[in-house]
């Protein structure tokens, strides 16, 4: 996706239909706010290079995986539909890379703090996030909104209690973040492998006690980046984490389990604060060459929810 990209670019499918009804669903949470992203409203970006260490060209020929380092804009955000709401207040965190393909065009890599997302399908999304909307005007406290959501909807389980079991982060740099979807790699001789994506941070996991997080500032993540990023770099290595012949590809709300193979293919390089690229639309659908869609219907009905989501807040 170019950063000319505009809403006459985007599918038709994405104006009409379940999309639409998730970007209302979503509106529904906390009202439209022209000119944001429906979910994530409030981010920060950085510009910052992606160094592969050629160890994934024997299972893929995806240009940005082999030798040769690559631009890329990285935006970290809250969960919140608000762009308003402080930081402590909207516990899980993204983190969105678009990589600039050698050969021109772009691809998306988008991680969560969170390892498993709560929906299977997008007809489950727009459920749980109506359930979810109409829980809360019932003035429900977060746990009470975990047991309302769960008791109808046990797909969500996974996901909503490692909400429920975050910590405040330190740092947008200090957090690990999961690619949550399933997609394939695709070898120079045309075979198939599972993969998972996570990024990991050099300077390792950090939390705050809720009693130091609740003194920081509002936007306590993005000054605590900036200060960052004028001493040194932040660094992330790209991990990639193989599947075995059981594990669903279909299913984002099941985690895959923890002694699957896993090796680093590179270290992406955060260098320093920019303002956010218009036409940014950070679509974890968009891949390259060398990489293919599971069946993960979440992770292909992203594209026209996203779609959906850019289409409003750029006409506003």
């Amino acid at each position: 996706m170019k950063e000319s990209d505009s809403p006459e670019n985007i599918p038709a499918a994405a104006g009409s239909g379940l999309a639409a009804e998730a970007v209302d669903a979503i509106e529904g949470l906390s009202g439209v706010h022209p000119g944001y992203r429906r979910a994530h409203a409030g981010g920060i970006c950085c510009r910052a290079v992606f160094r592969p260490n050629g160890l994934a060209a024997a299972f893929t020929t995806a240009p940005h995986l082999q030798q040769q380092e690559t631009a890329a804009v990285v935006r970290f955000s809250g969960s919140s539909t608000d762009p308003a709401l402080a930081d402590l207040l909207s516990p899980a965190k993204g983190m969105a890379v678009r990589f600039s393909l050698p050969g021109g065009g772009t691809t998306c890599l988008v991680g969560a703090t969170l390892p498993v997302f709560f929906a299977r399908t997008p007809e489950s999304f727009v459920d749980i996030v109506r359930t979810a909307h109409k829980a809360r005007e019932g003035n429900l406290g977060p746990l009470e909104l975990i047991k309302e959501i769960t008791a109808h909807f046990s797909e969500s389980k996974e996901s909503l209690l490692s909400l429920n079991r975050l910590k405040p982060p330190a740092s947008y740099a200090e957090s690990r973040y999961y690619c949550i979807h399933a997609y394939h790699f695709i070898d120079p001789e045309g075979i198939r492998r599972p993969v998972k994506f996570e990024w990991a941070p050099d300077a390792g996991v950090r939390t705050l006690p809720l009693s130091d997080a609740r003194q920081q500032p509002d936007r306590y993540l993005e000054d605590e980046l900036e200060l960052r990023l004028k001493a040194e770099p932040a660094v992330f290595q790209l991990h990639v984490i193989f599947g075995e012949k059981d594990d669903p590809t279909d299913d984002p709300t099941t985690a895959w389990p923890g002694d699957r193979r896993r090796i680093e293919i590179g270290r992406l390089h955060l260098t320093e604060i920019i303002p956010e690229p218009a036409g940014l639309l950070m679509d974890p659908a968009a891949v390259s060459e060398g990489i293919a869609l599971s069946d993960d219907p979440i992770l292909q009905f992203r594209h026209t929810a996203y779609g959906e989501s850019f289409r409003r807040r750029s006409t506003e």
